[in-house]
């Protein structure tokens, strides 16, 4: 038993000095053009997956979460904040979706698949404090308070069954780019969104 010990800590430890090496020697590639190795990979996403799940898993969602106001104002942030990463019904793809690693998910095709509480609370968590290493920031640090979050959610919920022309004529009805906090943020008391702030309409698509 004691030999068995003994060889599980010098494995251990000769994986350790290989990996310090790695990393000293610069051997480790971070360029986003180059994914990780696919044992890397399930590593990274399995670690990503239990973490969410513990610190969501004492989120509450609201009883009004499929109310329309709600969704209203949850699709006019989404247009002004997500769907260059996150795209809509309709669009392809971006230039900056495609440099990203790991890539974004398309929210207008992969969400609605599982329609839970557990779901909700997950989406609202990622939305609220991002994810280290992938490019999805904490919108909380910019301002975005809980119900704003609440309401982003509540249109991730409606997204995968929309069309374009009903994407368009939801950001068209909606309060554009507007969230509690944006305005203190520089400083200046909260004020209702201004005309310039609203999108009345989505961004097409870049074309080179």
């Amino acid at each position: 038993m004691g030999k068995i010990l003994l060889g599980a800590v010098g494995m251990l430890g000769l994986g350790s000095l290989m990996v310090a090496a790695l990393v000293q020697f610069g051997l480790l590639d971070f360029a986003a053009d180059q994914p990780h190795a696919a044992v890397v990979h399930r590593l990274v996403e399995w670690a990503r997956e239990q973490s969410i799940a513990r610190r969501a898993a004492d989120v509450v969602r609201p009883a009004d979460l499929s109310e329309a106001g709600r969704i209203r104002r949850g699709a006019g942030n989404y247009e002004a904040m997500c769907v260059s990463c996150h795209l809509a019904p309709g669009v392809e793809d971006s230039e900056i979706r495609k440099g990203l690693y790991p890539p974004p998910l398309d929210l207008a095709r992969s969400v609605g698949a599982t329609d839970s509480a557990a779901t909700d609370g997950r989406r609202f968590w990622i939305i609220k404090h991002g994810i280290k290493g992938s490019g999805m920031p904490a919108w909380s640090k910019g301002g975005m308070d809980d119900e704003a979050i609440w309401d982003l959610t509540a249109f991730l919920k409606v997204l995968p069954a929309l069309s374009p022309a009903e994407y368009r004529s939801r950001v068209a009805a909606s309060d554009g780019h507007s969230h509690e906090g944006m305005s203190e943020q520089h400083g200046q008391p909260k004020t209702q969104p201004s005309p310039a702030h609203h999108h009345s309409k989505p961004h097409a698509p870049h074309v080179h």
